[in-house]
């Protein structure tokens, strides 16, 4: 399987045999075009393929522009005309009555496959992420300066009618000063890591004067006052900017996020978790939002696809979208609130071949504040779109009326179809951008939170994480192999499994059979192995690897030592999470190493390999 092409031809046959379809011509079809185009064809091509079979599962009829770059006979493309024919009429592009919904899994399957195997994509293709990360800047200016006093004053009494009370409750915590900061996970705009945030010297005026004081925040207590004559407290146009980096996410496009200050970091988490427990446990507006759990969504999608009622809607760089302005108008009136939020965020941007940029937006990704924040003001607008729809100002009454027929999760949001369009124009008059191939309201299609459903069937498709594994130090990608392996086998996939187990068997000396509870890196399968009974506890044992994943040194101590401790006593619960040894080692895993080990094929152990 160390060749993308083997995998996809394996995957192709099998799904051949399940629709009665011969594939040999796909085969060679696809196999050819990867020798020619490379490994874009199947991470790039073959997923705007998908785009406008999914389009025309929608329109219910395939557009004569779509699959450009693919021969055609009739309205249908050749490759894959065996599944497509099963969906569409190949003279006239049209909706089948009675579509076979094993086509449209196996269609989408094979064609997205590899479209989010993490990989870097060109340096050209990078640049032009950034160069769109600033002109989303220009862009939002412009939306801005088409608002009126009006739209603005209603999108301001339906975020009180939704959130009013969460609001209120928030604001109250600012106001007394029962805020507990933290230090995020990821990096930083000053490359500091794990412990080595608490070592920071840097605090602004902003976070000073709206409540954050450097005495509560960055000492254990008024004994330690002297620490902060090592502070350097910046004022507005002193303070170290955001930093905008690019991470993988597929070789069409990186993801832009922006690693903020450490302070700003630091007094982000504060806010944040507060605010998101309020969100999820408030009588109406945890009926809308969502956090942790995106189930809701989910099932939402399914109920939109058998009976069309319901539209999922997707955004385009939505959080880069969120006007500062939008926000300042949703927590307008909250004074405690809005004054610490502003403080928390970042005014500036570092950006690569741009430099330092003002920023109209709220924040990117990489804002602890970013995703609470962007699923109000995405709710709060899908609401007025629907308000403008109906032609009739929303009621508290009214809003509760669609409890289950709205959602929101990040970026994917679900509303009435009949609203569909309307919540669309409003979005759009907002400044944000939804992408009309990723949204549905027509047809029996819909997506949302990493499911896919038609008529009802569940056509979620596996795809591909990483480049296949080499040798036994090739951890991540024996990890992600191993995952691939087991989310084939649950879809029921056999042969294509078969052909998994073969070539991971050469790289793993062992590779049990293993309940999916079980801490073993191993199959997924109903019978497991069992080498032998522990002679202790008397349960079932198995020989295999476990990942284990190791923290880079980087240790705390003195004054911030003890601040880390006391920040850790609010949150008891995740001092297990985080290992005894926190004061010592911290951040992200530097890497990870397979420990061959005799584990329960059953159940799953505790401790930092239960992660995994």
């Amino acid at each position: 399987m160390k060749s993308p092409m083997l995998l996809w031809k394996e995957l192709a046959q099998e799904l051949g045999q399940w629709c009665r379809v011969c594939t040999t011509r796909d085969v060679q079809t696809v196999t050819r075009r990867v020798e020619e185009e490379g490994l874009s064809f199947l991470t790039i091509t073959l997923p705007t393929f998908a785009v406008d079979f999914e389009r025309g599962l929608a329109d219910g009829r395939v557009a004569p522009t779509s699959f450009p770059g693919f021969r055609k006979r009739g309205g249908l493309p050749l490759l894959l005309g065996g599944f497509l024919e099963q969906v569409f009429d190949r003279k006239t592009g049209v909706l089948l009555d009675n579509v076979s919904t094993d086509a449209v899994y196996a269609v989408r399957q094979l064609t997205r496959l590899y479209s989010k195997i993490f990989l870097p994509c060109s340096d050209e293709r990078e640049r032009k992420a950034f160069d769109g990360y600033v002109q989303v800047e220009s862009e939002l200016k412009a939306a801005e300066s088409e608002w009126t006093l009006e739209d603005l004053q209603a999108f301001s009494r339906i975020s009180r009618l939704l959130f009013g009370r969460v609001l209120s409750s928030a604001d109250l915590l600012c106001a007394t000063g029962e805020l507990v900061p933290r230090h995020g996970k990821g990096t930083t705009a000053e490359k500091l890591l794990g412990n080595q945030k608490f070592y920071s010297t840097e605090w602004t005026q902003r976070l000073e004067s709206a409540g954050f004081y450097a005495d509560s925040y960055m000492i254990p207590n008024h004994r330690y006052v002297q620490y902060l004559s090592e502070l350097e407290f910046l004022d507005p146009g002193s303070e170290r900017p955001s930093r905008v980096i690019s991470v993988p996410k597929t070789l069409k496009t990186p993801r832009i996020i922006a690693a903020e200050p450490v302070c700003m970091q630091y007094t982000q988490q504060a806010i944040a978790k507060p605010l998101v427990e309020l969100l999820e446990n408030d009588c109406i507006s945890k009926w809308f939002v969502g956090f942790t759990d995106q189930e809701p969504n989910q099932v939402l999608a399914r109920v939109g696809s058998v009976d069309g009622g319901l539209a999922t809607l997707d955004l385009s760089e939505a959080s880069d979208r969120v006007s500062n302005r939008l926000v300042k108008t949703l927590l307008h009136g909250y004074t405690n609130l809005s004054d610490m939020v502003q403080a928390s965020r970042s005014l500036r941007a570092d950006v690569p071949r741009h430099g330092v940029i003002p920023l109209a937006k709220f924040a990117s990704m990489g804002s602890a504040l970013t995703f609470p924040v962007e699923a109000m003001v995405f709710c709060t607008v899908a609401f007025l779109g629907i308000e403008r729809c109906l032609d009739s100002k929303l009621t508290e009454k009214g809003i509760k009326s669609l409890i289950g027929q709205v959602r929101v999760y990040g970026d994917d949001i679900v509303v009435p179809a009949q609203y569909a369009v309307s919540v669309s124009s409003a979005l759009e008059a907002f400044g944000f951008k939804v992408n009309s191939r990723k949204s549905f309201w027509t047809g029996k299609f819909r997506e949302s939170c990493g499911k896919d459903y038609y008529a009802g069937h569940d056509v979620s498709i596996v795809k591909v994480r990483r480049v296949a594994p080499a040798t036994l130090g090739d951890v991540a990608e024996i990890v992600s192999a191993v995952s691939l392996r087991n989310q084939l086998y649950h879809r029921g996939f056999v042969s294509t499994v078969a052909a998994l187990d073969h070539y991971l068997g050469k790289l793993l000396k062992h590779f049990p059979k293993v309940n999916e509870n079980s801490p073993l890196l191993g199959r997924h399968s109903d019978d497991v192995t069992v080498d032998k009974m522990c002679p202790r506890t008397h349960k079932p044992l198995a020989r295999g690897y476990v990942v284990k994943d190791r923290l880079p040194i980087n240790s705390v101590d003195g004054p911030q030592a003890l601040l880390k401790v006391f920040l850790k006593e609010f949150e008891k619960d995740s001092l297990p999470a985080v290992g005894f040894d926190h004061l010592e080692r911290s951040g992200r895993p530097s890497g990870v190493a397979l420990k061959l080990t005799m584990a329960d094929p059953y159940e799953r152990v505790s401790g930092r390999e239960a992660k995994w």
